[in-house]
Order: C-alpha cells, then structure tokens, then sequence
C-alpha cells in the first residue's frame, strides 16, 4: 500500500516505513508526530483511488528524525567571458527527515 501525498508543497510517494526527506519544516521538534492529510493518491492491493483534488479520510502519519538535514552542496558559477569576471557561490539545501509510520485509507 502506497499514496502520493503533498507535503510543503511537492509530492512524495508514501509507503509504511520509508524515509522522506522534505524542504525545511520550521515548526517541527525531533521524535514529534506529524499528520499530513492532503493525500492525491492512494493504492491498496492493486485498487487505484485517484482524488478529486484530495482522497477524503485519507491520511499519512510521519515521525520527524531529524529537524534540519543539509543537503549536498550546490556550486553555483557565473562568468562573462573576455571581461575578466568570475564568481562562485555555493549552498547546501535544508531539509526535514521524516519517517512513514502508516499510511490510513
């Protein structure tokens, strides 16, 4: 049994037991339980229920490892050729890891 869910605004798939990791969840605490209820999709032994936007009664509960994660760093390189000009930024992602403890259809 599996469900698309959208969380903060991108859709993950969501199966029992399987880690997300989300964009940066600011209201969260480690070992906190989160329900997300906003589920698209929903599959139970070969049985499709597509929402219309949402399935009704359907929900995903999650328990937050880890509050702030980062994620692997981006470079980010500018330059405007013949002139001499070169830049190099960098950053590196924030993310929330969550843990799928059920899946409730």
């Amino acid at each position: 049994m599996y469900a698309i869910v959208e969380i903060n605004g991108q859709q993950f798939k969501a199966e029992e037991g399987k880690k997300l990791f989300v964009n940066h969840m600011h209201n969260v605490e480690n070992g906190q339980t989160v329900e997300f209820e906003k589920v698209l999709l929903v599959e139970n032994d070969g049985n499709v229920t597509v929402g219309a936007p949402v399935v009704e009664g359907a929900k995903v509960v999650c328990e937050v490892k880890s509050t702030l994660v980062k994620g692997d760093k981006v470079l980010v390189f500018h330059k405007k050729r013949r002139k001499g000009y070169r830049k190099l930024n960098g950053y590196r992602h924030q993310f929330t890891e969550l843990t799928i403890k059920s899946v409730i259809a």
